[in-house]
């Protein structure tokens, strides 16, 4: 009789799937200490400078001044630095702001790449080995996620600059401090291996980020380099342009300031927010407006006609923005602050002043103006620009402008001004 025992085929063990955790999961050629090093250097360099013109810009707000102006109340020691912000070089926030943003746009390829470097040790088990690894895990976790919310919440403010109404400003300092003890420990700890690596380079068999057993190679790390460069590079010629006037500005095709300006003529050039967005409308700024001017010497309301009565005054000045763009010089006539200080019962070392808007919505419709802002003598309240009456979206029928503030304390549609009490 035959054999009716069902033959069937030896048992193979099935390879089981590869995990996160394990080191077979990440099989891509590019990762490697030293591409590591490289971007972290970069990194480096770049977010101390970010991290330094946004203090810079979180100082030019004045925050100590008053309370109008200080959008993070319970800052407490981590305000120790702040200092009196200067009108001169009446670009300075220009410079810095720009700086700010745009170095933070043209890293974000550099920190995608950087973390994709790293992320197999995101994963790796045991979570700690020792106190000092424990220490370095949870600075990584703090530093990727703050890398994370900074850039995600700072893009989002350039680009949709109402997304955050009065929000913005604690959300993005404190988040910074949190960022950056995290990014200084994170430093600390691998900076001098870094700098090793870069020097004389590291045995194969100690590069921990490379992959045991590497796919087939599609991009040199070299390759890897010029692809984020490349990405940098790309970012930076579309988004640049945002601070500059003409065909530059043209060229700045991924921020909203980009393309052409807003019309033509005198008035032709960048506006923040639009008289009809915070609900200013021409009934309020008609013939029946009236500036208050409140000091010493009483309450005093002038019209339009009154006001170019005074002396007139120029001042070649730009607008320059919290979300990085800019103007180049206006030429603004107007009746200086000094001089309505002087007309308010300040005729010698005027002091601060507070400003109100007619605005309805938005953030900073009442901004204090330090003394030495006041004291400057390109410190106007403008009543035209460029040779016209301000248009409506300038800020028609008055509005400040300061040598080297931020754009949101150049208020528009002044109603009243109070010399001396600031809240």
């Amino acid at each position: 009789m035959g054999d009716r025992r069902q033959r069937t085929a030896p048992h193979l063990p099935r390879a089981p799937f590869p995990l996160p955790t394990g080191p077979a999961f990440w099989r891509s050629p590019v990762r490697g200490v030293r591409f590591t090093a490289v971007l972290g250097v970069v990194l480096l360099a770049g977010i101390t400078l970010l991290f330094v013109t946004g203090l810079l810009s979180y100082a030019a707000y004045n925050p100590d001044l008053a309370a109008v102006n200080d959008k993070t109340p319970a800052k407490g020691l981590l305000g120790f630095y702040l200092f009196d912000w200067p009108t001169g070089p009446h670009w300075l926030y220009r410079l810095t702001q720009g700086l700010h943003v745009t170095v933070g746009i043209v890293l974000v390829p550099v920190l995608l790449a950087k973390l994709w470097s790293v992320v197999p040790k995101l994963f790796a088990l045991p979570p700690a080995r020792s106190a000092g690894h424990a220490l370095e895990r949870c600075s990584v976790l703090l530093l990727v996620g703050g890398a994370l919310f900074q850039f995600v919440t700072g893009l989002l403010n350039i680009q949709l600059e109402y997304l955050f109404p009065g929000s913005f400003y604690p959300l993005h300092f404190y988040g910074a401090w949190v960022f950056f003890a995290a990014f200084l420990t994170h430093t600390f700890l691998k900076l001098p291996r870094a700098l090793r690596v870069l020097r004389r380079g590291l045995p194969a068999a100690q590069d921990e980020l490379a992959s045991p057993a590497p796919a087939a190679e599609t991009v040199s790390r070299r390759g890897a380099l010029a692809v984020v460069g490349a990405g940098s590079l790309l970012l930076l010629v579309t988004s640049a342009g945002r601070s500059f006037d003409g065909g530059v500005r043209q060229t700045a095709l991924l921020t909203p300031r980009g393309g052409a300006e807003p019309g033509t003529g005198p008035n032709g050039f960048q506006i923040n927010k639009t008289a009809a967005h915070v609900g200013v409308t021409p009934a309020e700024t008609g013939a029946d407006w009236r500036l208050t001017v409140v000091g010493p010497a009483g309450e005093t309301q002038l019209s339009r006609a009154q006001l170019l009565s005074m002396g007139q005054h120029s001042a070649a000045l730009p607008i320059a923005c919290v979300e990085g763009w800019s103007t180049s010089d206006q030429w603004w006539r107007g009746v200086r602050l000094r001089d309505l200080a002087a007309l308010a019962g300040f005729p010698e070392d005027p002091p601060g002043v507070l400003v109100e808007s007619l605005q309805r919505s938005g953030p900073f419709r009442s901004v204090a103006l330090r003394d030495n802002q006041v004291r400057d003598p390109h410190s106007l309240l403008a009543l035209a620009v460029n040779g016209e009456d301000l248009s409506p979206d300038h800020g028609f029928p008055a509005r400040v402008i300061v040598p080297a503030a931020p754009g949101v304390m150049n208020t528009k549609w002044v109603g009243r001004l109070t010399f001396g009490e600031l809240r």
